[in-house]
């Protein structure tokens, strides 16, 4: 695995340099949150963006498409993400960020989808000086990108996807079934591994922005096309649900 780079290496670096040039322009002294929540940004379609270019100004403007529709708010929150990111006075950038959490946190939960949540832990995991909240927020980004390593594999095997089999459900209700170093399969329908697991999330869950966001992901993990949603499709037993209802 390459190692990453350190603050001094990185300031060595013409690339790096390059990639943060015109930054400050891009911060704004004041940012009125409810004018913003009001304010569509405006375009055509938006577009994801993949990849990011080497200009600031160029990147942030291709971002700026994929908020086309959405409320300039949540543009806003992007636009800390990658200054942030580009090493643009992260001090003062970072206190923005937080500053927009703390007062707009639920907006924010409620209108991002999975990719910048797991980008506003990221940022958090980053640059809190706080090591409960990036231990937190780490946690997220762990959880996410684990699905996201499952459902890719899943989405690119040969042949699709395959719907669970009825007979080897049954089958994990009466026998152990393995998986590997000592791990076994989920008792579909009845196991409670998954509903121990919220109880110790729930905590975790009441601490402040990241906890919110981590609240939020669990929960829409639930609902979208993942494993946790297939196996509750199948879970039987209500005391051991592990979902918000």
């Amino acid at each position: 695995m390459v190692r990453k780079k350190t603050s001094f290496e990185r300031f060595f670096s013409l690339n790096w340099h390059r990639k943060r040039l015109g930054g400050a322009k891009h911060i704004q002294s004041f940012a009125d949150f409810a004018a913003m929540k009001m304010a569509v940004v405006d375009g055509d379609v938006p577009v994801q963006t993949r990849g990011s270019s080497k200009s600031l100004d160029a990147h942030l403007e291709d971002l700026r498409r994929e908020f086309v529709g959405q409320p300039e708010l949540l543009w806003h929150h992007a636009k800390l993400i990658v200054l942030l990111r580009r090493g643009v006075e992260t001090d003062k950038v970072f206190a923005q960020f937080e500053s927009l959490w703390e007062r707009e946190g639920a907006f924010l939960a409620a209108a991002l989808n999975l990719r910048w949540l797991v980008s506003a832990t990221d940022t958090f995991a980053d640059h809190s000086r706080d090591a409960e909240t990036a231990t937190l927020a780490t946690l997220v980004s762990l959880l996410v990108n684990t699905v996201k390593i499952y459902e890719t594999e899943r989405a690119l095997a040969e042949g699709g996807a395959l719907p669970l089999s009825q007979a080897k459900i049954e089958r994990v209700q009466d026998e152990l079934v393995p998986l590997f170093s000592g791990l076994s399969c989920f008792t579909v329908g009845t196991d409670d591994t998954l509903r121990n697991m919220r109880w110790r999330l729930d905590p975790l869950m009441e601490k402040g922005p990241v906890g919110l966001i981590l609240k939020t992901v669990f929960d829409r993990l639930q609902v979208e096309d993942t494993a946790y949603a297939r196996l509750k499709a199948h879970h039987r037993r209500e005391r051991t649900g592990w979902w918000s209802e």
